[in-house]
């Protein structure tokens, strides 16, 4: 079964997307099979990939809540979009801004995500959530459905603010909806080496949470190419593959996911013998 990682942060701007996409965009290279779901009503994952007008695609993120809510199948064929970068996508798009009033009523509200991942897990070795910006419904309903989440945080004045409640929410979904859920670490973005401010950061973010949680060696460099690549709906493997940020993100993908196989595959072969 696939395994279901969210990227998360309560608050925008922080390289939740540019994670989401680069991550998927990085396993696909190495042959991995992977479902990018795009929980955000900006649709940012989605437009990232090509398909910036609504009109391409008949099915969105809405269209999975309302059938899982209503108890109907959704014809997966009609809503899975297909990256020419080998990355399937479930869209989102500005009509996914008012389902929080639709879950809020739902019975097991903050299970609907999970179960329309429970039908299509096995098809996939990784299915990334990009989440929106908040902590309503939709971020727990994420958690809930995810095996890890990474947490971005800019390294920029105030972006660690909110932090406390974020990590209270998961620990939260952790004790009550998902007990299997891990942390996998907070990935630093934005960084700019030549400044003293991102230093200082950096080095606050390692001070007040490094003895708690993971946070990654590898940082994501602030870089001009990434934000290009989402506005011609490429990831910045296709765009800018010698990139600074690109390398970054080749380096976490190796680090989080592919020595990640190597241990589990170790451990299993280990147990058989």
């Amino acid at each position: 079964m696939g395994e279901v990682i969210a990227i998360a942060n309560q608050k925008g701007g922080v390289g939740k997307t540019m994670t989401s996409v680069s991550l998927s965009a990085c396993l696909s290279k190495h042959q991995r099979k992977v479902l990018l779901m795009d929980l955000d009503p900006q649709g940012h994952s989605t437009k990232a990939f090509g398909y910036r007008n609504m009109n391409e695609y008949p099915l969105s993120m809405k269209d999975v809540i309302i059938s899982v809510i209503n108890d109907q199948l959704i014809d997966t064929e009609q809503l899975i979009l297909h990256s020419n970068e080998g990355v399937d996508i479930v869209p989102a798009n500005i009509s996914l801004a008012g389902i929080n009033s639709l879950l809020e009523s739902a019975m097991c509200r903050e299970t609907v995500v999970k179960r329309f991942i429970d039908t299509i897990k096995e098809d996939y070795d990784y299915i990334i959530i990009d989440t929106n910006p908040s902590l309503d419904n939709l971020p727990i309903n994420a958690l809930t459905a995810s095996d890890k989440v990474i947490i971005t945080v800019q390294a920029e004045p105030y972006g660690v603010e909110g932090m406390a409640d974020l990590l209270r929410s998961i620990n939260m979904v952790k004790r009550n909806l998902n007990s299997n859920l891990k942390v996998e670490g907070i990935l630093i973005t934005m960084t700019d080496e030549r400044t003293n401010l991102s230093k200082k950061i950096t080095q606050d973010i390692h001070k007040n949470f490094g003895k708690h949680i993971k946070i990654f060696d590898k940082t994501i460099p602030r870089c001009i190419k990434a934000a290009e690549s989402t506005g011609v709906g490429e990831s910045i493997f296709q765009y800018d593959p010698k990139g600074s940020a690109t390398r970054a993100y080749e380096q976490l993908t190796r680090e989080v996911f592919l020595n990640g196989e190597k241990e589990r595959s170790r451990h299993s072969n280990s147990h058989i013998r």
